[in-house]
């Protein structure tokens, strides 16, 4: 499978690299728009601000990447804020920033007694998901985040299958993970979460066929 991981200045460029080309991906680092559009899957990495990276993702047409990609069915992975960065809306310190606006929704900052999120924790994956396919309930994934998608739910319009939507809680429950026809995505950071993160990002590329 060719992969590309969508640069356009986020910080988890290279993890993401390694841990797909170690579960067997031909995986290119490009802001090139052709080889982000051409590739079997993309992945879009995030890690910062949700405003810095919206930014950075416009610079190189990314959203317009995403789009499009989506709309002829091809396959999308978005990772931590590049996860984020699919939603309407982001608030950060007050501040409103348009997303990509794939899916309804607004990022907003998490209420618990500790922030961020930072550390291992257990995810409740719906019956019949294909991302966390073989893996035991009890499984642990790494996080770091200080804000989230909260008290969300999607329905899918006739004749399309609603999203499979995975929950975690720090505080209050958020959305771990989403899984929507060809659009795909992750608050945890499978490139950080050892065999886990493995074994899910190998059920990602054996999804794209």
């Amino acid at each position: 499978m060719r992969i590309t991981v969508l640069d356009y200045g986020s910080g988890n460029l290279r993890s993401a690299e390694r841990a797909l080309a170690r579960v067997g991906a031909t995986v290119t680092v490009s802001s090139d728009y052709d080889q982000a559009m051409e590739a079997d899957g993309l992945v879009v990495p995030g890690v910062g601000a949700f405003a810095a990276c919206m930014a950075g993702l416009r610079a190189v047409r990314g959203e317009r990447i995403i789009d499009r990609r989506l709309s002829a069915g091809r396959p999308v992975l978005g990772i931590c804020v590049g996860m984020q960065i699919l939603f309407e809306t982001g608030i950060e310190h007050g501040v409103t920033t348009e997303g990509c606006g794939e899916w309804p929704g607004t990022v907003e900052r998490l209420e618990a007694p500790v922030l961020p999120h930072m550390g291992w924790n257990t995810v409740n994956a719906p019956e019949g998901s294909v991302l966390f396919a073989g893996l035991d309930p009890q499984t642990r994934f790494y996080f770091v985040h200080s804000y989230g998608v909260r008290d969300w739910e999607l329905k899918a319009g006739p004749g399309f299958t609603d999203p499979l939507v995975t929950w975690s809680e720090h505080g209050v429950p958020f959305v771990a993970a989403v899984e929507n026809g060809p659009l795909t995505a992750t608050q945890f950071h499978p490139e950080k979460s050892g065999d886990a993160g493995a074994q899910l990002l190998t059920n990602w590329l054996d999804s794209l066929g």
